[in-house]
């Protein structure tokens, strides 16, 4: 038997357990199971190792992408460079005490996502968070030449802007505006980030992170404006599949430079 699973809490948005249930049926993958395990705090994890065995691989997800670094014994080169973690390796061969390598597949995941929108080239991108999720989307941008300018609600670094800094010239500049936050995740559905959605047009490409529903009231917003949108969709179904490899030794891990090259 071969385990797999998702922390983080809450869970109940998350569609990553009916993903790869469906991936092993469709695929054959027989003797694997994938599980959520809602963690209060990562001070649960080794517990969660010891008792379950069979433990393989997990993805995480918020609030843990960043906080889980600290607590494992290897870092890929992206997850490294990308500052967050949402996929980790569990190997027990040796003398069996588990041994725990971090991975980011958001990163590759995103880009995916990205060729949704067809052939972008790099200009100024506003990414609306500052969490882990923000860090894998800066990275995989600023490696294929991209300007980020970041957006928060309680702006602590130097140069985050707050929403109500936001004016029509970082509209003009940045046609790509980026969601990582979980704003409009169910089952808080009528939420979306406070920006000022009059100042889209049919220049700009919105991204939502968030695929639970698969179209958020923030890429409504950007279809009534003319917007091209790109669900979170993609991106759960590329990060996972990257995942999947990682976890069985067929992705790259390599550090993600160089132009990007889509899938397929």
């Amino acid at each position: 038997m071969r385990e797999y699973g998702l922390i983080g809490f809450p869970l109940s948005h998350s569609w990553s357990a009916a993903y790869f249930e469906k991936k092993f049926a469709r695929e054959g993958i027989a003797g694997t199971t994938y599980t959520p395990f809602p963690l209060h705090s990562l001070s649960e994890l080794p517990e969660l190792i010891r008792q379950r065995p069979a433990l393989k691989g997990f993805n995480v997800t918020i609030p843990y992408k960043e906080q889980i670094m600290a607590l494992l014994d290897e870092l890929t080169p992206v997850a490294r460079q990308a500052g967050a973690v949402n996929t980790v390796a569990v190997d027990r061969s040796g003398d069996g005490t588990p041994r725990l390598t971090g991975h980011n597949t958001d990163v590759y995941g995103f880009l995916q996502g990205l060729q949704v929108a067809g052939a972008i080239r790099p200009g100024a991108a506003l990414i609306l968070g500052t969490g882990g999720a923000s860090r894998a989307v800066r990275h995989a941008l600023k490696q294929q030449g991209w300007e980020c300018l970041l957006v928060s609600r309680t702006p602590r670094d130097p140069g985050v802007l707050a929403y109500e800094d936001l004016r029509m010239t970082h509209f003009r500049t940045c046609k790509l505006v980026v969601n990582t936050t979980p704003m409009g995740m169910y089952p808080h559905t009528g939420g979306r980030p406070p920006i000022p959605y009059q100042w889209l047009d049919k220049e700009h490409i919105l991204y939502d992170l968030v695929y639970n529903p698969e179209v958020t009231r923030f890429l409504q917003a950007g279809l009534k404006s003319g917007c091209r949108t790109i669900g979170g969709i993609y991106m759960l179904k590329s990060q996972a599949e990257e995942a999947w490899r990682y976890w069985n030794g067929e992705a790259d891990t390599a550090p993600a430079g160089g132009p990007w090259q889509p899938a397929g």
